[in-house]
């Protein structure tokens, strides 16, 4: 058995649960990812945490947020 590194990401423009279903959606596609958590707050920064068994580099997750038409948060 592996263990699960856990990612947590800042992510702005998230409003509503398709906000969120967009983006677990995208981040789960990404090789080596098993589940993400989001923390919705409409109207700020909201907390994504990615669990993957493997490393996977930010830049993936960044893009995967990006296909999914929001920005990881610069605060």
């Amino acid at each position: 058995m592996t263990d699960s590194t856990i990612t947590t990401l800042q992510v702005d423009g998230m409003t509503c649960e398709h906000c969120v279903a967009s983006v677990t959606e995208e981040l789960s596609e990404v090789d080596g990812v098993d589940s993400v958590e989001v923390d919705l707050n409409p109207g700020g920064a909201s907390t994504v945490s990615v669990s993957a068994d493997a490393t996977v580099e930010h830049d993936q997750l960044r893009a995967a947020v990006e296909e999914a038409g929001y920005q990881l948060s610069a605060r």
